[in-house]
């Protein structure tokens, strides 16, 4: 039996070490992974994926600590993956959300791992939802993926769950931070994290009101602004139903073709990394841009040049069928 049927096999038996082992080859682009994601793909679909996301010092480790211990209080199986697409040097993710998930780490209901950039080569919102894959096929009823901030990369992560909560709180301009960085565009819940304190009702106000002015009218689901004090357990119910509820109203109005678009959009992913790779990498198109970059040829210049060079290939190249694309 190859050592990658061997995996599977125990994935599908519920060892928590062929989890680790997957998430692992996942993180690092094993030519493996995708044989072995086939194997127990059969199973993906079962859990509910929820992000949180939001700036840093919102509280999220906590609230994401918090979720986990209600729903292991309803008997709800829990995966953690926290996401750090910066330096694997800073702590972030692979310090912070271990110290504040200490009363988690000994419950074999919850399975937590943290990730950062280092070695993920095919990027990491692309290990990102392949570590979710494997949670979700090794059974795990409720799959928690926390990003420590809210750059390009954490958008790109998001594309990997079923709700995006997006975690605020009263006093660091998070506001204005949420507004200007889109994060109301993503947001399927708004959470107002440490509701206790000054400031929180102004934040609760704004958001209310700039959830009614940006979303369109026709926009079926309404974004619910949670209040919540993560580290005094206030509120962690609430945000919970909240997620229950978008959850119903995606079965409802359609579950599967939501996630056949995010599907697609990590199919695109996958195959821009490869020809990424390929045209850079392997067939030196990066030595062609730099012999090509010469007087004064602009960007521009040189990028339409290998454009066109890499479009008559493919126009050139025989298809399955024996003759050339259209």
């Amino acid at each position: 039996m190859s050592s990658t049927a061997s995996i599977t096999d125990r994935l599908l038996a519920g060892d928590r070490t062929a989890l680790a082992r997957l998430i692992t080859w996942a993180e690092n682009g094993d030519e493996r992974f995708p044989e072995a994601l086939s194997a127990v793909y059969g199973r993906v679909g079962q859990g509910w994926r929820v992000g949180i996301t939001g700036p840093p010092g919102a509280g999220k480790s906590t609230l994401v600590n918090e979720m986990a211990r209600l729903q292991r209080a309803q008997d709800l199986t829990v995966g953690v993956l926290a996401v750090d697409p910066s330096s694997p040097f800073t702590g972030g993710a692979l310090l912070g959300d271990r110290i504040r998930m200490e009363d988690r780490t000994m419950d074999q209901g919850v399975f937590i791992r943290s990730m950062a950039s280092r070695g993920s080569h095919g990027g990491l919102a692309k290990a990102a939802v392949d570590a979710c894959d494997v949670m979700d096929a090794f059974g795990l009823d409720s799959i928690l993926l926390e990003t420590v901030g809210v750059g390009q990369a954490e958008y790109d992560v998001l594309e990997a769950v079923d709700t995006v909560a997006v975690v605020l709180c009263p006093g660091a301009g998070d506001g204005v931070q949420a507004m200007k960085a889109g994060l109301l565009e993503v947001a399927d819940v708004l959470v107002v994290n440490k509701a206790d304190q000054p400031g929180a009702d102004r934040l609760i106000a704004d958001m209310n009101e700039a959830i009614h002015v940006r979303f369109l009218p026709d926009r079926d689901w309404e974004v619910p602004v949670v209040p919540c004090s993560a580290g005094t357990s206030f509120g962690v119910e609430d945000v919970l139903a909240a997620i229950a509820d978008h959850r119903a109203y995606l079965e409802r109005t359609g579950l599967a073709e939501v996630r056949r678009a995010k599907r697609l959009i990590q199919i695109r992913q996958v195959v821009d990394a490869g020809l990424s790779e390929a045209l850079w990498d392997r067939r030196g198109f990066g030595d062609l841009a730099d012999r090509e970059l010469v007087g004064e040829r602009t960007p521009y210049d040189v990028a339409d040049s290998i454009l066109k060079t890499v479009l008559a290939e493919i126009s050139a190249a025989p298809t399955a069928t024996g003759g050339t694309p259209a």
